[in-house]
């Protein structure tokens, strides 16, 4: 009897023990000459969390800008050719010979600290290499929510509808007219494409979970870009970071006046 308690006491212990060496998810020390911002990366995004985790082992990050700062909105920054760019230069176009596809995970959402992927207007909604951006956003209302479920359900639709079989040659007109330089045409099927495009309705339109509705009424954040772009990550210390370079002053393509630079990336917690 007592020789059963003891191997059941053990197989306890091992449990315990195999539950307690859990791993925590992977965390970036992100330096810039504002300050140092903690990011910790999603699991449920492997393939952004390993891409990311890569550019930074291989140093890709260290020195380039945060070329685009939107206050009340967010901070963007991996534009590759960003490093020694000149104060005229106009930056967002430059990252790696790669995309990376989406990984739009339904509880991973727009919130104030989010880490996102920016990306090109793709049909796919894949990511860019290595642009990303970290969410600063505003408090929202009840109001305010119920618009921005109307943008998000407005690129859905631009979404889905775009690879619906059934506006295909509206898309292959507009693609010869294009070819064709037909300037006129294109403008009259443009217009025709974005009527069938606001209209479309062929998917299941989303809805603003009410756990993130309570968030984005505490905390803020940028609820429109839900469920179109993918968010890997958050900011898990270093808020006051991001509102400090959310505040610079910018010019009309939205770049810092004066330098906004990532100094250092590093892996500091790696699962």
């Amino acid at each position: 009897m007592l020789k059963i308690f003891a191997q059941l006491i053990s197989a306890c212990l091992l449990i315990s023990l195999a539950g307690s060496t859990k791993q925590a998810p992977t965390q970036i020390e992100l330096v810039t000459n504002y300050g140092t911002i903690i990011l910790q990366l999603s699991d449920e995004t492997p393939l952004h969390r390993d891409n990311f985790i890569k550019l930074v082992e291989a140093g890709t990050y260290d020195s380039l800008l945060f070329h685009r700062v939107i206050k009340d909105f967010m901070i963007q920054g991996g534009d590759t050719q960003s490093k020694t760019a000149d104060s005229v230069a106009r930056l967002g176009s430059s990252d790696l010979p790669y995309q990376i596809p989406a990984e739009i995970v339904s509880g991973l959402f727009h919130k104030k600290g989010a880490l996102a992927a920016a990306r090109t207007n793709n049909p796919e909604r894949a990511s860019s290499s290595t642009q990303f951006y970290i969410v600063q956003g505003k408090i929202q209302n009840d109001s305010l929510l119920t618009h921005n479920e109307g943008r998000i359900n407005k690129m859905l639709a631009y979404h889905y509808g775009i690879k619906d079989p059934a506006i295909k040659p509206l898309l292959d007109s507009l693609e010869r007219a294009q070819t064709e330089k037909d300037t006129a045409l294109v403008k009259t099927l443009t217009s025709t494409l974005n009527t069938v495009l606001d209209n479309y309705r062929n998917f299941e339109k989303y809805t603003i979970p009410e756990a993130h509705r309570q968030v984005y009424k505490t905390i803020g954040g940028t609820p429109h870009l839900d469920q179109n772009y993918t968010v890997f990550g958050e900011v898990i210390s270093g808020l006051e970071v991001v509102d400090a370079i959310a505040a610079v002053e910018t010019n009309r393509q939205d770049r810092p006046l004066e330098d906004v630079r990532i100094l250092s990336m590093r892996v500091i917690l790696k699962k």
